[in-house]
């Protein structure tokens, strides 16, 4: 009797990352269904991002799809910026770790920040995003 009250709390612990698991794998797949109307997209676990016609959309991801989206132009936006620890970094000195987001500057309106998981993935977007840039609204 006491070795299945000591493995008790054990298979708590089980149904509990079970549920996790669940949860997080039906918000990988609304993702997906959203993301398939977009030309590039990205997902991770604090926000869903999404490009399609020089539109930018972003949204917090759900079970049930992305939740407080909200879309804007490239057009619009005035500078982007890859902040990590809410200071601005260059793309030729990225630091290995902190908390990471892309800022989207506009004139008339307060700035638009979307947090990512990875530093690199981060990068890689506004590199990305500078260039469609450039090349949808060349100056």
């Amino acid at each position: 009797m006491e070795r299945g009250l000591l493995w008790l709390p054990l298979l708590g612990v089980f149904i509990w990352l079970a549920g996790a698991g669940w949860r997080e794998f039906k918000k990988v797949e609304a993702y997906q269904q959203w993301a398939e109307s977009f030309d590039r997209a990205k997902y991770d676990i604090y926000a869903v991002l999404g490009l399609k016609a020089g539109l930018l959309t972003w949204g917090k991801p759900t079970r049930h799809g992305p939740t407080d989206t909200e879309t804007f132009s490239l057009a619009e936006i005035e500078e982007i910026q890859l902040l990590v620890d809410n200071k601005p970094v260059t793309l030729d000195k990225l630091p290995q770790r902190g908390r990471v987001a892309l800022a989207f500057s506009f004139s008339g309106r307060s700035p638009i920040v979307v947090p990512f998981t990875e530093i690199e993935l981060a990068a890689k977007w506004e590199r990305y995003l500078q260039q469609e840039r450039r090349r949808r609204f060349p100056v």
